[in-house]
């Protein structure tokens, strides 16, 4: 198991200048800002990608064949009132709507494309032609190496319109309007007329055949009907014989439509004539009993007398005798004679009104016996006739259900002359329901290949697999994003973040310090040197190793730097230990064949020889001097140990400059004889795994890592704060600003 990187607990207090002491950002931005940056980093190979892919997706629509589009409008009437009702005499009343979809499902149907592909004789044309051979790499191979093709088929037009009529129905297109009656009927092809002309045709088709099956419907049912009408008219007929035949039978008659027996007609008089016969009988009663209830015979008092019409005359008779005698009597006197002849009238008068009075009570005692004998009679006649009800009924309830049975064989034979008459009439006038509203016309914009949408999908899809590899070549290796990145995942102190520089000033990167005093970079190295020389502040001499992880971290650069920034201040010894690819002499403007570090440690040259200053600074270096063939012996020679206490003691810091980690092991050799490393990290380069690695190596080998180095961030895409609280720079155009140019 790896020991675990020391961790200096202090160093917010330390190193709070470099930072600002602000604290880190939260840790969803910065995931959010290293998707970012990752993708800025990257963003030749996205753009290169996206570019890429347009143009071939360019080059592959281009060599598409345009293809045209047709559209007509068919209009299903399902509202429409129609002639016909026969309809009901098969399902019943229909579902406007479950009708409209029925005959869209109707228009997608194989029947239609294959007889609107015989009607245009659609394989002559070259596109849909089944006999043109459609070739391919297969084809070639299979005859390459042998293989006979299949034979030629014997071509028929009906095998030709079944090999077509699957290349049809995969162009047309059959769209229903939502909330209308209204379906849209497409085709696709590379003529643009033959487009038109085969959406028109597929629509007439259509209504051809829908006319045609609802005339073999109206045909089938008007043979049905006339085959249940010859036999409903003979059921008709016999249920009429046998109700015939049954009133004559029985005896019955027909009577204001009723049919009755002529013993149910005699019951039902002789109630009748009971009933009166009763009431006058009643009412006889009544003055008869007042005959017999009269005393002295004084019959005048009763009401029934008195409205007979023979005693209303007497009584009046009576009352005119009297007012004459009376007159005659009071003007005459009594002896008068015409007295006497009055009093004869009124007395003539009165016995004639008491002879009406008796005639009157003998009639009504006639009238009453004889009513009361007549209701006897009635009464034993329909006693007799009540013998005979049970069979009248029986008889009345059969005729019932025949006269029933006649009545509804009528109403369906009556029912079906109707509809036998409808359908006849709706053979010569049969209802269209669907007509074509909008006829499909010729179109001169192609609708495919849309070249814009491919090229601009191909563009997309370049730019997003850019983006993929961009991020994924992030998780595969993540990559130090900045100080508080380095911090967190290293367990080290950040010495300082160095700026990422331009082109223009890479050749002279190892004298920027001294070139550019005022310039991010070299206040960012003072910011370096603050921190070296806080740290092991007792430590009367330091050694101090620069090494790094892989190649082009800008180690040297930033060693070269850094000892300018220490010579300020300090007595600084520069030692290049890099002596397989040595570079500090030459970038500090030394002779190529300086005496240096090989030459001290193999004796060959003295300290003196091999010390060199630099011009316009106090800073000493000992560049790798000749190259030697085994520079990993010398460092691990005694010698090289021995050599490096000694000129070390020289000088108050010493720095020293060696290959990579992961390159070859002479940092790990240098390592232990350093009191401290300070290790370089590339900024969005560098891959934490190795870095890490890198210094567990150092750690292992008795090294101790005092701080880390961020090298080349880009500040104006990062948070981290600039060196010394300088303002950001600002952009020169928005290519700068978007793509991130210098």
């Amino acid at each position: 198991m790896n020991p675990p990187l020391p961790y200096i607990p202090d160093r917010e207090a330390v190193f709070a200048p470099l930072s600002g002491g602000l604290p880190p950002p939260p840790d969803d931005e910065r995931e959010i800002g290293d998707y970012i940056r990752s993708v800025l980093r990257r963003k030749w190979l996205v753009l290169g990608l996206g570019l890429i892919a347009a143009g071939i997706a360019s080059v592959v629509a281009m060599s598409m064949p345009p293809i045209f589009r047709s559209t007509a409008t068919v209009l299903i009437e399902t509202g429409k009132s129609k002639i016909l009702s026969i309809d009901e005499v098969y399902s019943g009343p229909s579902q406007d709507r479950e009708h409209y979809q029925t005959q869209v499902e109707i228009l997608k149907s194989r029947e239609i494309a294959y007889r609107t592909v015989m009607a245009l004789k659609l394989w002559e044309a070259p596109e849909f032609d089944p006999r043109r051979p459609e070739g391919g790499w297969f084809d070639e191979l299979k005859t390459a190496i042998g293989i006979p093709r299949d034979p030629e088929p014997k071509w028929s037009e009906q095998r030709l319109a079944d090999a077509t009529v699957g290349r049809f129905i995969g162009n047309v297109n059959v769209e229903a309007v939502r909330l209308s009656q209204l379906v849209k009927v497409s085709f696709e092809a590379r003529d643009n007329e033959l487009a038109a002309l085969a959406a028109n045709t597929f629509a007439d088709m259509y209504i051809e055949t829908d006319r045609e099956s609802r005339f073999k419907m109206t045909q089938s049912a008007n043979e049905w009907l006339q085959e249940r009408m010859s036999v409903l008219r003979d059921r008709l007929g016999e249920s009429e014989r046998a109700l015939q035949a049954y009133r004559e039978q029985q005896g019955l008659v027909n009577i204001g439509g009723s049919a009755q027996t002529l013993e149910g007609q005699q019951l039902g008089q002789l109630t009748q004539r009971l009933v009166e016969a009763r009431v006058k009988r009643s009412e006889l009663e009544s003055a008869y009993q007042q005959i017999g209830s009269v005393k002295d015979e004084d019959f005048a008092s009763m009401p029934s007398i008195n409205r007979d019409v023979n005693v209303a005359e007497a009584r009046a008779r009576v009352s005119v005798a009297k007012r004459k005698l009376a007159v005659l009597a009071e003007s005459h006197g009594a002896q008068y004679s015409g007295v006497t002849e009055a009093e004869a009238e009124l007395k003539a008068a009165q016995d004639d009104l008491r002879a009406r009075i008796r005639e009157g009570v003998a009639s009504l005692t006639r009238e009453y016996r004889a009513a009361r004998a007549t209701e006897l009679s009635i009464e034993n006649a329909l006693a007799e006739a009540r013998g005979t009800i049970q069979d009248v009924s029986r008889r009345e309830f059969e005729l019932g259900v025949l006269e029933r049975e006649v009545q509804a064989n009528k109403q369906i034979y009556d029912l079906f002359i109707s509809r036998a008459k409808e359908t006849n009439v709706g053979g010569a006038l049969q209802s269209q329901v669907a007509r074509v509203v909008d006829p499909a016309a010729v179109s001169f914009a192609p609708v495919k290949p849309a070249r814009a949408q491919i090229v601009l999908f191909a563009l997309i899809v370049g730019l997003a697999t850019g983006v993929v590899i961009a991020l994924f070549s992030d998780s595969a290796g993540k990559t130090v994003q900045g100080s508080d990145d380095a911090e967190a995942r290293l367990q080290l102190p950040v010495l300082a973040v160095l700026p990422e520089l331009r082109d223009e000033a890479r050749p002279a990167l190892a004298r920027l310090f001294l070139d550019q005093p005022n310039s991010l970079h070299a206040e960012a190295i003072r910011t370096a040197r603050t921190g070296i020389l806080l740290s092991n502040i007792g430590d009367a001499n330091k050694v101090l190793l620069v090494t790094g992880s892989v190649r082009e971290e800008g180690k040297t650069s930033i060693c070269t730097n850094l000892a300018l920034a220490l010579a300020q201040t300090r007595r600084t010894l520069l030692i290049d230990a890099n002596m397989r690819d040595p570079m500090v002499g030459t970038r500090l403007g030394l002779p190529a064949d300086a005496k240096g570090l090989s030459d001290l440690v193999a004796g060959t040259a003295t300290f003196a020889e091999c010390v060199h200053a630099v011009p316009g600074t106090s800073l000493m270096v000992i560049p790798a001097g000749t190259r030697p063939p085994n520079p990993l012996e010398l460092l691990l020679s005694e010698r090289f140990r021995t050599v490096l206490e000694s000129v070390t003691h020289k000088a108050d810091i010493a720095l020293i400059d060696s290959p990579s980690v992961e390159v070859v092991s002479d940092a790990l050799v240098i390592a232990p004889a350093a009191t401290g490393c300070i290790y370089v990290v590339k900024a969005q380069d560098t891959p934490i795994a190795v870095a890490q690695k890198g210094i567990t190596r150092i750690q292992r080998a008795g090294g101790r890592v005092v701080g880390v180095l961020v090298n080349s961030l880009d500040f104006s895409r990062s948070r981290e704060p600039y060196p010394g609280g300088a303002a950001p720079p600002r952009r020169r155009d928005f290519a700068h600003t978007v793509l991130g140019m210098r």
